[in-house]
């Protein structure tokens, strides 16, 4: 029983993120070629694992925008 001293870890989700998760896949492909980066990477931040900052910041800013503009 390995680790049972240490504390659960969850990571907490941007409302960004969630919303990514939320789109199709062909959606989230073209949103990752968008922003620069690949799929998997795209698929990486928006579950919370650790991506670079450029690649972060380039998808959340891709994202919000997309989520804005469909939101109405």
């Amino acid at each position: 029983m390995r680790g049972f001293l240490l504390p659960s870890l969850r990571s907490t989700l941007t409302d960004t993120q969630s919303g990514f998760q939320k789109l199709s896949r062909h959606r989230r492909a073209h949103l990752a070629k968008a922003a620069g980066a690949s799929l998997v990477k795209a698929s990486q931040w928006a579950r919370g694992e650790g991506v670079a900052a450029d690649v972060a910041a380039a998808l959340e800013t891709h994202v919000k925008a997309h989520l804005a503009k469909h939101k109405g």
